[in-house]
């Protein structure tokens, strides 16, 4: 697995109507990643407003950056997500939400983690400090991380936060499913490998609003959680494979 200190980077923003945010939010990341080896996918899940518009007029500048990657309906944040990840051609995937509430100023650290912890290492982890959702949804989510620590131990105090980097060949080989980017760092370790965190600011939405309730965090979630804690219950040993010529 390929994460050389000068590994590249694919940074997979997953939206839904979030044209007006995204209009400031590509020249943030294009920022914070200057001097590197990057390129930014966005997946469009189905939008109805601007987005991909927003996204063609950039594309002819951005020197081939700039990818855009469309879904015919909305199929959910984590088949986003899925989709961004088959098409990342670059060593490391650096996930981060569409809303602008992630700050890109966090995408070269969490790649700079990932490549520090080692090649042990499968994912860095954003963890939000200050949070600026509604107290339902900082409430809502508190109740669900602390659910999470108690069943799978993943050692993550915020598995929800967009912002984590992991190998691009890792993250092709973890098992699927509609909620798995809310338990990457429990994914990751199932493979066998460790995770590092690093703690972030979450900031204010500018424009709209969440495309992603919390219905959908919380009651499907509960599922979700013994999911995966059947899935790792089931994989006990995960060897160390070695070619023998």
């Amino acid at each position: 697995m390929n994460t050389a200190p000068t590994a590249s980077v694919s940074v997979v923003i997953p939206c839904r109507n979030e044209a007006e945010n995204l209009a400031f939010l590509l020249d943030e990341v294009d920022q914070a990643l200057a001097g590197r080896d990057y390129e930014i996918i966005v997946v469009d899940d189905g939008s109805t407003d601007r987005t991909a518009d927003v996204i063609a007029a950039r594309a002819g500048s951005a020197g081939g950056r700039l990818r855009l990657v469309r879904h015919d309906r909305s199929a959910g944040q984590s088949a986003a997500v899925r989709s961004g990840v088959w098409h990342a051609a670059k060593d490391i995937v650096v996930t981060m939400d569409g809303d602008g509430q992630n700050d890109p100023a966090y995408l070269p650290k969490l790649a700079d983690a990932l490549l520090a912890a080692g090649p042990g290492c499968g994912i860095a982890a954003g963890q939000r400090l200050k949070r600026t959702d509604t107290r339902l949804k900082q409430l809502s989510s508190r109740f669900a991380n602390n659910l999470r620590e108690a069943i799978l131990r993943d050692g993550t105090r915020d598995s929800g936060c967009g912002l984590k980097a992991v190998p691009t060949a890792l993250f092709r080989q973890l098992p699927y499913f509609d909620g798995w980017h809310r338990y990457l760092p429990a994914l990751v370790l199932r493979e066998g490998y460790t995770a590092t965190h690093i703690d972030v600011t979450d900031r204010q939405r500018r424009f709209g609003k969440s495309n992603y309730g919390i219905l959908d965090r919380g009651l499907r979630g509960a599922l979700d959680l013994f999911g995966v804690w059947w899935l790792r219950r089931r994989r006990k040993t995960v060897p160390r494979v070695t070619e023998v010529r």
